[in-house]
Parts: structure tokens; sequence; C-alpha cells
């Protein structure tokens, strides 16, 4: 998710625009899903806190920035999956669906701690949930 806060469209100075732009910046092809936030609003957010825009860095939100609607889609073939908004839907995503779409091997950042740690690495997946000890298995 792209908001600041679940519940809300508001993605002013929003957390997960920093790491957007960071991993954009180095290339890396990022796909997000928020249930209630638009492109557009998200790229206003790139433009006025971030300074990053189609003027500023043409082409590059066009070919590294891909907003999807469906949360299954934005994980295929992805390398990490990163939790940055605590929507009550990321709680009761399958997934097990979610690793099986991925590349391998897979990560999950989880920002909010709202995902079942224990059961993604169970599944395969590599947990790492902020304020919490990595625990490997």
């Amino acid at each position: 998710g792209m908001a600041f806060k679940k519940d809300t469209g508001d993605v002013r100075e929003t957390a997960a625009a920093f790491v957007a732009r960071d991993l954009i910046e180095e290339q890396a092809y990022v796909h997000v899903y928020d249930p209630k936030v638009s492109r557009e609003s998200m790229l206003q957010e790139f433009k006025y806190t971030l300074n990053l825009s189609d003027e500023t860095k043409p082409g590059i939100l066009d070919k590294y920035f891909i907003t999807e609607t469906d949360p299954y889609v934005a994980a295929k073939d992805a390398h990490a999956i990163a939790v940055v908004t605590e929507w009550d839907e990321f709680k009761t995503l399958d997934y097990q669906k979610l690793y099986d779409s991925m590349s391998k091997p897979a990560f999950l950042f989880d920002g909010r701690n709202v995902v079942d740690a224990d059961k993604c690495r169970q599944i395969g997946f590599q947990v790492y949930s902020i304020g919490k000890p990595v625990t490997m298995t």
C-alpha cells in the first residue's frame, strides 16, 4: 500500500513513497497495490515531496513504477513484498498463492506487523518484521 495509514487514500509524506523512490533509483521494478490510492495521487506525492517526476527523471516512473488493482498481480514474479500500509486485507491474503507466484528466494518485509510471520516462514518466505528479531528456519 501507498497510503500513510489504513482506511485512507492520503499519501502525504507516506513512508511508502520514500521506499519506492529508493528502489526505483536502484532500477528496481516496483509494483504497487493499494485499495484506495490512485496512481495519480501516488505520482503527485512523488513530485511534490520527493521531486521525482517525468520532468526531473524522464521515463523513470513509467518504466519502474507499476500500479496494480490486484495484490496477486502485483506480486507475480516479484523477489519481495513490502507491507508499508496496515490494510486489514493484508492480514487475510493467501500468502501461499503469493509465494507460489514469486521468484525465489521470496522475501517479505512487514513494516506494519500485520502478517503472520511464522506462517509465512513455514510457507517459505524469508520474513523481516519491523521491531522484531530475525528468526531463521
